[in-house]
């Protein structure tokens, strides 16, 4: 069976504490530790050699294994494709199986245009070191250009390496590639996923709802049942981004802590309910 993760940017504007002890509380045994620069910054590889101890000492009392590393950088600038490389480190320092990105910023990136030439050459440049790590590096469904299965397959079949896979979000299918269905463009791309992010949405294409999974209106029980049946054996996600207002609020306002607990409450129960934890 896949195993099932929980993302600490489920508690974006919290603390790596606040977002650990939610997610073990509310029964994940799997987390996917978010290092993503002027966004969720819950560890960084710059942090001190005793704060990176502490916090993997943390998940080991929790009970927690950081299944996954997110350190979303912009594959296209030669100053974040050696912060990247310093995020794989990080990633093997932690016992992480997978380092997670976009190829643009995953949240300041929306007009960069990239070529496929380019972000090959890149991205192909860090297998020796997957190879060295035992590492697979999986490249998220994001932005206008690479928002859907069809162009982030055609980037992985052209590099070729079964150190490289598809990050299929299953929200930023719908919101950035335009999808109707998710499960429909599962098919174009489905033999290089190698991890699924995990996420709900309410409303229109556009809608930023992401929701606790399992409360929107994804079909993600058949996206679980399909995948499964072609041989899947990677990681199912769960990300909640909930709606606009919340993600971009004030920290640590009065609740919010309460909502990020529930939502991954919610989540698991979801999880629990189809036999999955």
């Amino acid at each position: 069976m896949s195993i099932v993760a929980y993302s600490s940017n489920g508690y974006h504007g919290f603390t790596v504490d606040e977002a650990l002890e939610g997610i073990a509380a509310a029964g994940f045994r799997y987390v996917e530790l978010n290092a993503v620069k002027g966004w969720t910054e819950h560890i960084m590889p710059d942090m001190g050699e005793a704060e990176i101890e502490r916090i993997r000492k943390k998940m080991e009392t929790l009970g927690l294994t950081p299944i996954a590393l997110s350190g979303h950088c912009n594959l296209m600038t030669d100053k974040r494709l050696k912060d990247f490389k310093a995020n794989i480190h990080l990633a093997h320092r932690l016992g992480s199986r997978y380092i997670v990105t976009s190829t643009g910023e995953a949240h300041f990136g929306e007009g960069e245009e990239f070529s496929d030439e380019e972000l090959i050459k890149n991205i192909s440049g860090f297998i020796p070191l997957l190879e060295k790590y035992d590492m697979t590096l999986v490249i998220e469904l994001h932005g206008v250009k690479y928002g859907s299965g069809e162009p982030v397959y055609r980037l992985t079949q052209k590099i070729g390496s079964p150190r490289i896979g598809i990050n299929y979000d299953t929200a930023n299918a719908r919101f950035w590639g335009g999808v109707e269905c998710p499960l429909e463009d599962l098919d174009t791309c489905i033999s290089d996923v190698k991890y699924v992010h995990l996420k709900d949405q309410i409303g229109e294409k556009k809608s930023w709802n992401f929701c606790a999974t399992g409360k929107g209106e994804l079909p993600l029980k058949e996206f679980m049942e399909k995948l499964d049946a072609s041989g899947y054996d990677g990681v199912y996600s769960i990300e909640v981004e909930y709606d606009e207002a919340y993600c971009m609020r004030e920290k640590d306002q009065p609740g919010d802590l309460e909502t990020a607990n529930e939502a991954a409450k919610e989540s698991y129960a979801y999880m629990k309910s189809l036999g999955r934890v």
